[in-house]
This record gives structure tokens, C-alpha cells and sequence, in this order.
């Protein structure tokens, strides 16, 4: 996920148109009509999580924690302005600060790692607007932990850049668009599998606050989420 992999796998993204019945009339735009059956299935994931009301935001608060076998191996605090490309983390009583585009600095560079790592977790589905990638659909797939029959979307990014290219993503999710479960795959062949699970909406946009493992000794969640 575009981001270094420690601490256990870790820290271890058509407008069709309906002529009406006058044909020989020249078509306005009450002529033309938007099913949300017909777009594409990436664009239903997009609009399910909120992508519009993201464009909206210009801070967004969040601590990412991982547990190991309830042992917290990773806790670190994040102020995002998506419009300026401005980050801000806070680890270990250390704050670091940069500019996303700039020339970034060794230790700016790891927090930026470390920041595309977090923020794929928060919002992953959000990646499937803003990378480049292949992907595969099927409606029908198997989720890993559950069982249950749900719609899937696997996305390669095969060599597209980033801290980690070559990884892989295995999305299971249901009629609303929402992720449920998902496997991630590292460019080495190193697999992750979890939940998405205790959704909260902030300010229109839906965020997963907890990813567990099938025996739940992996537990990757969020805290002190704010958006502004």
C-alpha cells in the first residue's frame, strides 16, 4: 500500500444518457439521466465513502494504533490539509511537518512512508480515484474471514511508483459499496488479511475505525478522528 511494511505487516486505493421519446427534438438536460445502477463499480465505492464531501475538507485529525497481541507496537497522530498537501505527525512526543511535492527532508521522507501507509487505511477507497492501477471485478467473490458471498474488486498497481510498487488488493464488499474485509498483498508475496468494520460517518464521509485479523491478535484502528 504504497507504504513500508514493519511491525508485523504494518505498519506491519459514464454518464450514460436516455433520449426521450421525441428523438427529432433538440435534447436538453432534463434529457439525460444519471442510474447509479450503470456506473462503474469504482465510482459507486468512490461516491459510497463520501468522496464529495472530502473535497469539502480542509483538516482532517487522526491517530492510527496498531495492537499485537494487545501490545500497542505503533501510535502516531496526524493533522492532514488535504487542499495544501500540508502534513503534520506527531510519534513519540515528536512532531514533523511537510509539504507533500516539496523536497522532503530524510526525516520528512519517513513520515511521508509512514503517512501513505496510515492514510491508505483510513481511506483506501478514495485511491481508486486518485492512483493508477489495474483492475480486476467480479460480483461474486468469497471473504477470507466471514465466508460470505460478497462483490469483489482486486487492484494491482504492477510497478506504478510509490514507496512499494507492485502491490496488490483484494476488496470484498456488499450491495451499499462499503469494504468489508479486504487481503493486502506485498510486491514480496506477504499477505494481510482483516476486517473493515465499526463505520463511523464524520462530516458525510464513513470511515472504518477498526481492521482486525481473523484471530484477532492484529487489531489496526483509529482515534481521536476530526474533520473539519
Amino acid at each position: 500500500m504504497k507504504k513500508i511494511f514493519t511491525l508485523c505487516l504494518l505498519a506491519i486505493f459514464l454518464v450514460s444518457c436516455k433520449n426521450d421519446s421525441q428523438k427529432k427534438e433538440k435534447l436538453d438536460e432534463s434529457s439525460f439521466e444519471i442510474s447509479s445502477e450503470e456506473l462503474p463499480i469504482v465510482e459507486k465505492i468512490v461516491n459510497a465513502n463520501g468522496m464529495e464531501k472530502f473535497k469539502e475538507l480542509e483538516e482532517l485529525n487522526f491517530t492510527f494504533n496498531v495492537k499485537v497481541n494487545d501490545t500497542l507496537r505503533a501510535e502516531r497522530s496526524w493533522k492532514w490539509f488535504p487542499k495544501t498537501k500540508k502534513v503534520e505527525l506527531t510519534e513519540k512526543g515528536e512532531t514533523i511537518a511537510y509539504t507533500q511535492g516539496d523536497s522532503l527532508t530524510e526525516k520528512a521522507l519517513a513520515a511521508d512512508q509512514k503517512f501513505v501507509n496510515d492514510s491508505y487505511w483510513l481511506l483506501f477507497p478514495y485511491q481508486l480515484m486518485w492512483s493508477d492501477y489495474e483492475s480486476t471485478y467480479n460480483e461474486k467473490g468469497v471473504a477470507p474471514i466471514s465466508n460470505k458471498e460478497m462483490q469483489m474488486l482486486t487492484v494491482n498497481y504492477k510497478g506504478k511508483g510509490g514507496y512499494s510498487p507492485d502491490d496488490s488488493y483484494h476488496l470484498f464488499f456488499g450491495e451499499d459499496n462499503m469494504i468489508k474485509e479486504w487481503t493486502y498483498v506485498s510486491s514480496t508475496g506477504r499477505e494481510l488479511t482483516t476486517t473493515w468494520e465499526d463505520y463511523e460517518t464524520f462530516k458525510g464521509i464513513p470511515i472504518a475505525k477498526m481492521h482486525k485479523s481473523a484471530d484477532r491478535s492484529f487489531q489496526l484502528y483509529f482515534t481521536d478522528i476530526n474533520l473539519k
